[in-house]
Order: C-alpha cells, then sequence, then structure tokens
C-alpha cells in the first residue's frame, strides 16, 4: 500500500491545522498525550483504534477530529463523491449532476460494534426494489454500506472488539487498500476516510481481534482525567448546571471517584459519566428540596443510586458484601478521613 497516496486532502487540511493552532482537540480536557499520538497518526494517514475505559472521551476526541475538517463540495449521491474524482457508477457516468457542500461535523459516519453487526452493514447489500428496476446483479441495485458512505469523512467504529470475526475480515481490504471489492458485480470501489476505532477492556462480551487486523492500526491509549482539577473541569463543563455547587461538595465528588479507582476490591471502576451523574444528581435533590444551592445531604443521598451500578466487586469480595454496601461503607470512610467537620455539622443540623 502507497500512503503517500490515499487521503491527501484530508491529510493536507490537518496538516495545516496542526501546524497553525497548539490545542486543536478542544472538547477534551486533558489526556494530551493521547492527543499528540493521534495527531502524529493522523499526518502520516495512519488507521487509529482508540483503547481505554468506558466514559474518558473516546467517541468525543473522534468527533472532535471530523470538526477540524473544513466543509467541501460533494456529488449528491450515496458515496459522496468528490466531483473531481467520482468513485461511485453513478457519478462516473455522470448520472449525478446535483452537489451539496458539508461541513467538518457532518463528516462523521459512526459504527456500533456489536454481535449482530453483519458485513452488509460495512460493505452494502443489493435493494430488491432498486433489483426489480435494474436487475438483481445490477451495480445500479447496490446499496453501499457505512464504509461507503464515509467516502471523504471519518468512519468511527465505536467498539471494535465487540464486532464477530466474519465482521473484522471483511474490514480487511478496506483497511489495507482504501478499496472494497463488490464480489456479485468483480468490480472495486474506492473509498477515502479516515478511520478511528474505540475498543474497551476485555470483558465476556468482547471479542478477541486478529493479529492480522490489529497489525492495520496504531493504537492510542487514554486513561483517566490526569489531575483532580481536569477530572472536576470536565464535570463541570460537561454536566448540567441547574444550581449553585460549593467547591466543596466538587472536591468531594471528584475526590471520592478518583479514590474509588484506586480501591483494591473493585474489578471495574467508575468512570468520569459517574463523576458528573453525581454532580447533577446532587443538583436536582436541591433544586427538588426548594434550594438554590447543593448542600451534602443532596450528594450523600444519591452517592449509592449513581455509583452502585457502576462498580463491580473483584471475586474474592463479592460474596461477603453486596456493590451498595461498599459504596456506603467507602463514603463514609471518606468522609470521615477527608472532611470530619462536615460529619459534625450534619450531626447538628446545620450542614451545607
Amino acid at each position: 500500500m502507497d500512503n503517500k497516496n490515499i487521503k491527501p486532502k484530508i491529510r493536507n487540511s490537518l496538516a495545516e491545522i496542526f501546524r497553525s493552532r497548539d490545542d486543536i482537540f478542544t472538547d477534551i480536557l486533558g489526556q494530551e498525550t493521547a492527543k499528540k499520538q493521534i495527531k502524529s497518526a493522523l499526518l502520516m494517514n495512519r488507521h487509529i483504534v482508540i483503547f481505554g475505559q468506558p466514559g474518558i472521551g473516546k467517541t468525543t476526541i473522534a468527533k472532535n477530529i471530523a470538526k477540524l475538517l473544513p466543509e467541501i463540495t460533494v456529488n449528491d449521491c450515496e458515496f459522496k463523491c468528490d466531483p473531481a474524482n467520482p468513485v461511485c457508477p453513478a457519478c462516473r457516468s455522470g448520472k449525478t449532476k446535483s452537489q451539496l457542500i458539508i461541513k467538518g461535523e457532518q463528516r462523521f459516519v459512526r459504527i456500533q460494534g456489536s454481535p449482530d453487526l453483519s458485513a452488509e452493514d460495512l460493505i452494502g447489500d443489493i435493494d430488491p426494489i432498486k433489483a426489480m428496476e435494474y436487475g438483481p446483479l445490477s451495480i445500479e441495485a447496490f446499496t453501499p454500506g457505512k464504509i461507503f458512505k464515509a467516502n471523504n469523512s471519518v468512519l468511527f467504529f465505536d467498539e471494535l472488539n465487540r464486532c464477530p470475526e466474519k465482521l473484522q475480515n471483511a474490514l480487511l481490504q478496506v483497511l489495507e487498500e482504501g478499496r472494497a471489492t463488490i464480489g456479485s458485480y468483480d468490480v472495486d470501489i474506492e473509498t477515502n476516510f479516515i478511520f478511528v476505532g474505540t475498543m474497551n477492556p476485555v470483558d465476556i462480551n468482547t471479542e478477541r481481534l486478529s493479529d492480522v487486523l490489529l497489525d492495520r492500526f496504531d493504537v492510542v491509549y487514554m486513561t483517566y482525567p490526569e489531575t483532580n482539577q481536569i477530572e472536576k473541569d470536565v464535570m463541570v463543563s460537561k454536566g448540567c448546571n441547574m444550581v449553585e455547587t460549593p467547591e466543596l461538595i466538587k472536591e468531594i465528588i471528584v475526590g471520592f471517584i478518583r479514590e474509588l479507582r484506586e480501591e483494591e476490591s473493585l474489578e471495574k471502576v467508575p468512570s468520569v459519566r459517574a463523576t458528573i451523574g453525581l454532580y447533577e444528581r446532587a443538583q436536582a435533590n436541591a433544586y427538588l428540596n426548594g434550594n438554590d444551592v447543593v448542600s451534602y445531604p443532596d450528594l450523600k443521598d444519591v452517592v449509592v443510586s449513581v455509583l452502585a451500578h457502576r462498580i463491580k466487586l473483584k471475586p474474592s469480595v463479592k460474596y461477603l458484601k453486596e456493590p451498595r454496601e461498599l459504596i456506603e461503607q467507602e463514603f463514609d470512610r471518606f468522609i470521615q478521613d477527608k472532611y470530619p467537620d462536615i460529619v459534625n455539622d450534619e450531626e447538628q443540623g446545620g450542614c451545607r
């Protein structure tokens, strides 16, 4: 494969942006190492898989890549052909007359990995109605799948390691050659996209990716927010802000979540979504209680509801206690250790 000839327009657009601005991934706070890795991979037209725990912004940064792309003019066809370099049969034969302008955020095509996803979803299939009109083996009867609809765009494959092996094999040619062979027609159709996939850590619902498929990617690793301050900024910027939340309450939320991630008895720990959940639900409690400021009881009342189902106990622990028990005990211990004055205030009926 000659990388120099693949996606030149997309790469050139990104190269100019990377050189002119330092922090281009403004939708994600922190993650500086991952951002640098993504930029260098994109400059060389590398396919990327972003690996990390759920809820750390993998999808957000993929959408951010698409938003960086400039608006372009394409043919008004299912393949979004470049007028100067059409790839689909209709555009090559001159049947497509109209054009349209698509913005960067519209140049984002998503595939959600799941066991029931089929190769037809990716490549395409015969449209019965078109087959009756044009004939079952006519190229005009072919309806393109997601990889063709992502032409001149970003193809985002969320949770790549949840798709079956047959689907993995369907990706091999298009990732290597930038084209797919439509078997029934003995026709190769080019497609020009940036591929960004994500992978969550292995669990019982994930599939093993073949070495042949993995060899076509560079893997970028994303972590939880690097510092308490970054996670607090993410929480406030991404969460709903209904009533005032004191800095102390914000510190408790972020500090407790980050301490839970270090808890040795947990096999699965809460993500940033849990941080945002505590922040939003505490505000909701304050609002329902007729208050304009979040108090400690508003937060305490929702800790189990937000967190208990988001953790998983290690086998050595789960037969001794329930997740909700652990959350209650750890939260009480955390407050006693780090914020004893709050407990004293609450006992006196004056905690806010």
